[in-house]
């Protein structure tokens, strides 16, 4: 198998990626490993749709590994 046909990107990562290439405005801040999502612009309607279609909608374990990919408040 040649590594450069291997898709190393992990769904979570997949999805937060094409919610932020939508134009998303969600943040994730984690502290003390507690991991929250904080959005202080509205989405446009295609990123708000993909979030609520695509990651709303998945278990809270996996909706985290979302957000963890999300890029963070802590950062500038």
């Amino acid at each position: 198998m040649n590594a450069t046909n291997v898709d190393t990107e992990t769904r979570s990562l997949k999805l937060a990626k094409e919610y932020l290439r939508l134009g998303g405005h969600r943040r994730c801040k984690i502290d003390d490993n507690i991991t929250t999502v904080r959005q202080w612009e509205e989405d446009p309607p295609e990123a708000e749709r993909f979030w609520q279609e695509q990651v709303q909608s998945l278990s809270a374990s996996d909706r985290k590994q979302v957000e963890d990919f999300l890029p963070s408040i802590n950062s500038p």
